[in-house]
């Protein structure tokens, strides 16, 4: 498989990043594209926890991870993935424990067909304040010990 082009990448990451309204708030970061694949994070902040003791994050933001992430990784696949559109069609999200560190997400893509596209998506969190944490941040594991949150969606794929 070809690799997804760096100029492409670098659209898709400054868009999600600097210029999408809603992710950006969230300080949504883009820590790896590449054909059929892709690594993001949400990193911890008290606005986005839930009013318990210790505090823990809301799965919304964890269903917006897995569907914004299984998107753009089958915008991945689209022969012109900046000029093609993705619309989630049905997404399926199974929250596994509590979250309480930042929120990274690997969605792969399952199948790209010519109209309709499937990723599956794991959720793991991990403390940005112990040391440990800084390989799985890098690399991170899609095992099902490690997950917070798997999911899955189908998109409709908008090819130009």
């Amino acid at each position: 498989m070809d690799d997804f082009p760096a100029d492409a990448a670098a659209v898709v990451q400054r868009h999600i990043e600097d210029e999408h309204g809603y992710l950006s708030w969230l300080n949504t970061r883009v820590d790896a594209i590449e054909r059929g694949r892709l690594v993001m994070t949400i990193p911890y902040d008290e606005k986005l926890t839930n009013t318990v003791s210790p505090p823990t994050i809301h799965g919304g933001i964890a269903a917006t991870l897995i569907d914004t992430a299984g998107g753009i990784a089958l915008r991945t696949m689209l022969d012109d993935p900046l000029s093609g559109g993705v619309a989630t069609i049905n997404l399926n999200v199974n929250y596994l424990r509590r979250a309480s560190g930042d929120l990274t997400a690997v969605a792969e893509v399952v199948r790209a067909g010519g109209s309709v596209g499937v990723s599956t998506i794991t959720v793991v969190s991990t403390d940005p304040k112990e040391d440990e944490d800084v390989a799985r941040r890098q690399s991170p594991s899609t095992e099902w010990d490690d997950a917070v949150a798997t999911g899955q969606g189908a998109y409709r794929l908008f090819r130009e």
